[in-house]
């Protein structure tokens, strides 16, 4: 839908698919997605000049919406120190344990223009099979003895697309170090030790991530080189990065 319609309208007017229930969603590398009622389901497009900080820095675009689901939380008061967290380049997790939810963008170039659909789910309310973001508050109440309410699904999805529209506009602002040092408080991957490409692969440190979205990874012996986000993942069950 979002597609037959995205090059119909007036560049400054936005549109947003959302979805209750979801059962052919599209993953990184041609994984689908079955989401069931009760998670945040939300396509948004946007469009961003070619000749603008972010339109250089296209790969950008998905760190900045993988951080804005977690603010979308993490800046209600109250609420800044449930634990939700960015996870290089896409997804969001509770602590360093469990995903939550994650963030696929594709973009196509018309003359100077991005043209930029944006798809991201997470768990609000389910508790199977793994955790949702409601269940994390539950704990907090728990553990810090607060009463802090549940969170909607509808108030999660508008936060989101608020918090992206004012990290966009920071970025093309002041560039990559206008939103990093945010970045960087929500990520789970400072100082980390991993193998490239296998388990015996070669050992590496996170660095953190270039001016171009890239993550940067300190190499034994030969220094730090960029890792691209969309021929790689991040496999935090054996602590690789792995190509696609």
């Amino acid at each position: 839908l979002i597609g037959r319609l995205m090059f119909e309208l007036p560049e400054e007017m936005g549109l947003v698919a959302i979805a209750v229930r979801q059962t052919q969603g599209k993953g990184r590398g041609g994984n689908v997605w079955l989401s069931p009622v009760g998670c945040a389901l939300c396509t948004l497009h946007i469009t961003i000049p070619l000749h603008s900080n972010l339109g250089q820095r296209i790969p950008f675009i998905q760190h900045l919406v993988s951080l804005a689901v977690v603010e979308s939380v993490r800046s209600i008061p109250g609420y800044e120190d449930i634990d939700l967290r960015v996870k290089w380049p896409n997804d969001i997790y509770y602590s360093d344990l469990m995903k939550l939810g994650g963030v696929l963008v594709t973009s196509t170039l018309i003359e100077t223009t991005f043209h930029i659909l944006i798809g991201f789910g997470f768990n609000v309310n389910n508790s199977n099979p793994t955790i949702c973001i409601n269940d994390l508050i539950t704990k907090f109440n728990k553990e810090e003895r607060t009463k802090l309410k549940p969170l909607t699904v509808d108030c999660l999805i508008a936060r989101t697309v608020t918090v992206l529209e004012r990290l966009i506009d920071i970025f093309q602002e002041k560039g990559p170090n206008g939103v990093l040092p945010r970045y960087y408080k929500y990520w789970i991957h400072s100082g980390k030790q991993v193998r490239l490409h296998n388990e015996e692969g070669p050992i590496a440190w996170i660095v953190g991530i270039d001016d171009y979205g890239f993550l940067q990874v300190h190499e034994e012996g030969k220094g730090i080189e960029s890792v691209h986000p969309d021929g790689n993942s991040f496999d935090m069950l054996r602590n690789l990065i792995v190509p696609k």
